[in-house]
């Protein structure tokens, strides 16, 4: 039997059918990756197969006795932890087991002696079988490979950002090791060298996983399989990502010539019965009605994803100094970054790298003003407009619309302009008019960026901007990027991104100046 078993799985979010009767497996070691377009149900799939949510019809079968382990990046957690008890927690089990065998040595003596000491020996007989004496060893090895390490293994939860308590998170569950993976989108606050150990971890992983992601190169390395979420069915395929899109590929042509083939058919058919229903040939074409009505006829394939468009309008620059920041410290409560000195100069495109939750950030938002300078001073040029993409924005009002939120932004324009504006971003027309909250998270990133296409600036400052949008909307908002004419502060984990059309990195260092 399968671990896990979906059967004729239908569900409607908002007013979008995600699934139809879709069928689906996942068998013992399985590593497989869930893709689709923005919007298809990705995420929801994963709730879906914990219980989070509830389909309108089929079944979710979990194989009796199965551990799964979901990644709930915004799970609440006891702030006043430090990170090396939070991860410690994950073998909480073992460590009960211990602190019971050393309770029934102690205690070992008198009439029971024999019968607490045999209890205390299957005590360590478990935790020698679980690799307890290890755990230490395991756990630096995790914390190292996510870059958790560097934080301090003493730092409270609660000092932490979103998107160090999610590596957290992350890290706690990879040292569980549940018979079964659950990842939703588990690269999004890792930089390339810990995606990297991550991948290799996965790739190694004795169990079964399901993996969310819009890092295809990530996927390429992790998934031995695919499921495909497209046209309201889960498709299974074998192989690896780039596999999967050249099968992908032919079985769509395959289908399309078929669907065409059986559609000339079916008006052929039709043509005959029209034309003869009352004539000579009635009983040749009342046969002819039957066989049609009992055809199992093939459903058209749905048009294809949008491709967005997106167009910054930009202002007038010159290519003098745009920003200069002298020996700045950024932070909260305490700098968590200093000495940070660089340059932009007018129509520059810069990426800003360094380790996952280093500050980078914390910079940005002090550079756009939302937390003051704690230490040194930045300069923008007079003539600099910005516009900016805040990787935690403040959230929309979840029960306003698309059309709502960007016609508020527009009010000049009529509800068919600001429909059409949201189109070229990727929005479809039922999307559009559904309430925000019902959204993925990448339409809703969409829908952001589709607010900054309104005004025109000539410096765009990015964070993660491409955390959550899938292929086609990635390369949209790269050409967009490369066509602006004006300056670009770009923070990405993903070098693929940015590769190539940057002329300048900005690489941050703990407490360093920023190094070009």
């Amino acid at each position: 039997m399968s671990l896990l078993e979906i059967k004729e799985l239908t569900h409607t979010w908002g007013d979008v059918r995600l699934y139809k009767n879709a069928e689906f497996t996942l068998n013992k070691g399985e590593h497989i990756g869930i893709v689709g377009p923005n919007g298809a149900g990705k995420s929801t799939l994963i709730k879906i197969c914990m219980g989070e949510v509830v389909p309108d019809a089929g079944q979710v079968l979990w194989q009796s006795g199965v551990s799964v382990g979901w990644l709930d990046q915004y799970a609440d957690i006891d702030q006043r932890l430090t990170l090396e008890a939070f991860l410690k927690s994950a073998f909480a089990e073992l460590y009960q087991t211990e602190k019971e065998m050393m309770r029934l040595y102690e205690q070992a003596s008198g009439e029971d002696a024999a019968e607490r000491i045999k209890r205390a020996a299957a005590c360590q007989e478990r935790l020698e079988s679980h690799d307890f004496y290890s755990v230490d060893t395991r756990i630096a090895q995790v914390a190292g490979g996510l870059g958790l390490s560097e934080l301090g293994m003493e730092r409270l939860i609660g000092k932490m950002s979103g998107g160090q308590r999610a590596k957290a998170i992350l890290g706690k569950l990879l040292l569980e090791k549940p018979d079964v993976l659950l990842l939703d989108e588990p690269t999004n606050f890792l930089d390339q060298e810990h995606i990297s150990w991550l991948a290799e971890y996965l790739a190694g992983f004795p169990g079964a996983f399901l993996a969310v992601s819009h890092d295809f190169a990530f996927l390429e390395r992790i998934a031995g399989r695919i499921c495909d979420i497209d046209n309201e069915r889960l498709t299974k395929y074998y192989g690896s990502y780039s596999e999967f899109l050249k099968k992908k590929a032919m079985l769509r042509e395959d289908y399309v010539r078929q669907y065409a083939a059986q559609q000339r058919e079916i008006k052929k058919t039709q043509e005959f019965i029209r034309k003869n229903i009352a004539g000579r040939k009635s009983r040749m074409a009342k046969g002819r009605r039957k066989q049609l009505e009992r055809m199992d006829k093939m459903e058209a394939l749905s048009g294809k994803e949008i491709r967005p468009s997106f167009r910054f309008p930009p202002l007038p620059l010159t290519n003098t100094e745009h920003l200069c920041v002298k020996r700045l410290a950024v932070g909260y409560h305490y700098p968590i970054l200093s000495g940070i000195s660089f340059s932009v100069t007018g129509g520059q495109k810069v990426a800003v790298t360094g380790f996952n939750g280093i500050g980078k950030t914390t910079l940005l938002k002090t550079l756009t003003g939302a937390l003051p300078a704690m230490k040194g001073e930045f300069r923008f040029s007079e003539q600099v407009v910005t516009g900016c993409f805040a990787q935690e924005p403040a959230s929309f009002a979840s029960g306003r619309t698309p059309i709502e939120i960007v016609g508020d932004a527009c009010p000049d324009r009529s509800v068919k302009e600001v429909r059409r504006l949201l189109a070229r971003c990727g929005i479809s027309e039922k999307h559009a008019a559904q309430p925000v909250g019902t959204l993925s998270g990448g339409e809703q990133a969409r829908v952001r960026l589709c607010l900054m296409t309104l005004v025109s600036c000539n410096f765009l400052i990015l964070d993660e901007p491409t955390n959550h949008l899938d292929a086609l909307a990635k390369e949209a908002l790269k050409e967009a990027l490369q066509e602006f004419p004006g300056t670009v502060l770009l923070v990405s984990h993903e070098e693929e991104f940015y590769k190539g059309w940057v002329q300048k990195v900005i690489h941050l260092e703990t407490c360093q100046k920023g190094t070009e």
